[in-house]
């Protein structure tokens, strides 16, 4: 390793360093962790901006990591972007209506379902969940679930 000259060039070094060590920490299953340990290294840095941009994106890449992990796990995929817009919602409401407490399905979309999570939010008060896994802008993805226990 070069000789590094001041203490700015071995800050960045560091934290070049961290990067790549959470992100390893992430691939190998510890998200959670990793994510943790990228926000407490993020805000002690938070005043030196371009140091602070890299743990960012360290955050948000376990982030992206994380939400995939979860998508390919278990929770099926119901496609909509085929179907004729008035079929949509009735199939969405269908698939709702058929989980058990604590399962969830992915919607996958060609826009903002954001008109359906207000129906929801009508039809289903406080049972769903709604966690927004892709925003566009050409394909949304969902994960619709049905809680445990309504709050």
């Amino acid at each position: 390793m070069k000789e590094l000259r001041d203490e700015e060039e071995k800050l960045t070094a560091l934290v070049k360093i961290l990067d790549r060590a959470l992100r390893a920490l992430g691939e190998a299953g510890e998200t959670g962790k990793a994510s943790e340990l990228a926000a407490s290294a993020w805000f002690l840095l938070r005043d030196v901006p371009s140091l602070e941009r890299r743990l960012d994106g360290t955050l948000h890449a376990l982030w992206v990591r994380q939400q995939k992990g979860r998508i390919a796990m278990a929770d099926p995929l119901l496609d909509v972007r085929e179907l004729a817009p008035a079929r949509r919602h009735q199939l969405i409401f269908d698939a709702f209506a058929k989980l058990h407490a604590g399962e969830a399905f992915i919607l996958v979309n060609d826009h903002d379902p954001k008109p359906l999570y207000y129906q929801f939010a009508a039809e289903y008060p406080e049972a769903f969940t709604w966690q927004y896994v892709e925003e566009g802008p050409e394909v949304w993805r969902v994960r619709i679930g049905r809680r445990e226990e309504p709050m």
